[in-house]
């Protein structure tokens, strides 16, 4: 690869970008353009972010604003499919890869690089998702990823090399887990965790509440949805930024997302993470709820199916590909009626349904209630069971002959 010029380099301020920055300049002799994306990761990750990446040899740097792209546009759409991925990871960080993979490409364009780069391992996901990203954009453009090319082989390397270079960092060798944080979730990694016999230690959490400390005594939270977007909380109407910041505090206090995960990665191992998702536990909780009232059985269970597909593909990042608008046409036909309120009660950690509303049921009481009814003849019950069991009696009988 010819030595680029001008590189365009996916900037967070953690521990990997911040030695990247010099690493580039070092042996490369480029230009360093930073892009960092505001999805919702906080004041404190952002505070001082422009002058730390100019201080470290960053030529020009880009901090862009897309919280409420980022809820609107590829969260909502994550909840009106109800991916999960492997039962219990809500995607936080697969899904924000490729928005901000996107604006890092958009940047590098109008600026002139004819490079990217990013702080992403040999050994992650996140590799994979930065990278699809490029090429839907940028097929032209060279790709540089440090962790597959430089000497640095661990944490403690990275901030040995950060020490060496004066490149000021949070983390030391006795606090180095890996974290990523956005306004869906923060995960974290690394540390005491990568040994799945270990249990997470508390002082990892930052989000949530333990469920010892959290209140003694529940509370309800209501929350509404148009089509499957969630709208409003405790009646009142919210942008989608807005109303997942309320759901996120409102979830923290009452130890609500937390989980522990071994997970398959895309690059075929297996790594231990430890996430909190306190809204968004919520959030799917609740549209599940409010499904099982409008959508008929059979598109229920094809939805419920499709949905892992879309965890996958997620997870993978594969999100700038036909398939995947493909079924967020279908997620979108089938949201049209999960509509109306669904009412949860909160206590240490745990969720119950309270109430379910909506002006698009399929409940009927008069059918589902144990008191009979003109609406339902139980009598239709027996030639049901005949049509259905016809081929279990048949080779019943036909298993008879044989003895």
């Amino acid at each position: 690869m010819t030595k680029p010029k001008k590189v365009a380099l996916a900037y967070s301020g953690g521990l990997d970008t911040s030695v990247i920055i010099p690493w580039l300049k070092e042996n490369y002799g480029c230009e360093v353009v930073a892009v960092c994306g505001d999805i919702g990761q906080g004041g404190d990750e952002l505070n001082g972010l422009q002058e730390k990446a100019l201080a470290t040899g960053a030529s020009e740097v880009f901090v862009e604003d897309m919280r409420e792209e980022f809820v609107s546009q590829y969260l909502w759409k994550l909840v009106r499919s109800g991916g999960v991925y492997e039962h219990k990871y809500l995607l936080g960080t697969s899904i924000a890869r490729p928005l901000l993979a996107k604006k890092q490409v958009e940047v590098a364009l109008a600026t002139g690089c004819d490079a990217l780069a990013h702080g992403c391992t040999g050994k992650g996901n996140d590799q994979v998702r930065f990278e699809l990203t490029y090429k839907a954009f940028a097929p032209h453009l060279a790709v540089i990823a440090p962790w597959r090319e430089w000497d640095i082989v661990s944490r403690e390397d990275a901030i040995e090399y950060a020490r060496k270079h004066k490149v000021p960092i949070a983390q030391s060798t006795t606090k180095i887990y890996s974290r990523d944080r956005n306004i869906w979730h923060i995960s974290h990694e690394g540390g005491a965790l990568e040994d799945p016999a270990n249990a997470a230690p508390e002082e990892i959490w930052m989000l949530t509440k333990s469920p010892a400390d959290a209140p003694d005594k529940p509370a309800e939270v209501a929350i509404a949805f148009e089509k499957g977007e969630p709208v409003a909380v405790n009646g009142k109407p919210m942008k989608a930024f807005e109303l997942l910041e309320t759901l996120n505090q409102i979830g923290a206090q009452h130890a609500i997302g937390r989980i522990d995960l071994v997970e398959n990665r895309f690059v075929g191992m297996k790594s231990r993470g430890c996430y909190e998702t306190p809204g968004g536990t919520l959030i799917m909780f609740a549209v599940r709820e409010l499904e099982a009232l409008a959508l008929d059985r059979g598109t229920l269970h094809y939805k419920q199916k499709l949905a892992l597909d879309y965890a996958e593909m997620v997870y993978n990042g594969l999100w700038f590909t036909p398939l995947r608008e493909a079924l967020d046409a279908f997620f979108d036909k089938t949201a049209e009626p999960v509509t109306g309120e669904v009412k949860l009660r909160l206590y240490k950690g745990n969720i119950d349904p309270v109430s379910r509303k909506s002006p698009n049921s399929l409940y009927s009481l008069d059918i589902a209630s144990f008191t009979m009814g003109a609406s339902y003849d139980q009598k239709d019950a027996l030639g049901f069971i005949n049509l259905i069991g016809l081929p279990i009696k048949v080779r019943a009988a036909l298993a008879g002959k044989s003895k």
